[in-house]
């Protein structure tokens, strides 16, 4: 059986389903949008969701692991191992597609003050 490859919404459902799984984030990623995060802020956000680790999967779904340390995210569609595999995100790649996916502004880019 040939592998799945993981595609661009893959990656992004991973770092959903890692940075949701305690209750009430989604209404904390609302609020850090509302207000916009410095990267120091985005970095101390994705630390508290990521949790020490976790992870999630199943029979037929995308699996998902996940930790602080690095802010590290592993995804793929016959499971994971963070021992052996290569992380999907780690560090400013998950905060730079954090920003993205949730429409997280930096306060402090020089750009923005412009509009």
């Amino acid at each position: 059986m040939e592998k799945r490859l993981l595609s661009p919404d893959d990656i992004i459902e991973a770092l959903k389903r890692a940075t949701n799984s305690y209750e009430g984030a989604e209404e904390r990623w609302q609020e850090r949008t509302r207000r916009g995060l410095t990267d120091e802020q985005l970095e101390e956000a994705l630390a508290y969701e990521l949790g020490t680790a976790g992870g999630s999967g199943g029979r037929d779904i995308l699996s998902v692991e996940y930790c602080r340390s690095g802010l590290k995210i592993w995804a793929g569609w016959e499971g994971t191992n963070s021992y052996r595999d290569r992380p999907v995100l780690e560090g400013k790649r998950t905060m730079m597609l954090a920003r993205e996916v949730y429409g997280i502004a930096d306060p402090t880019d020089a750009q923005l003050a412009m509009f």
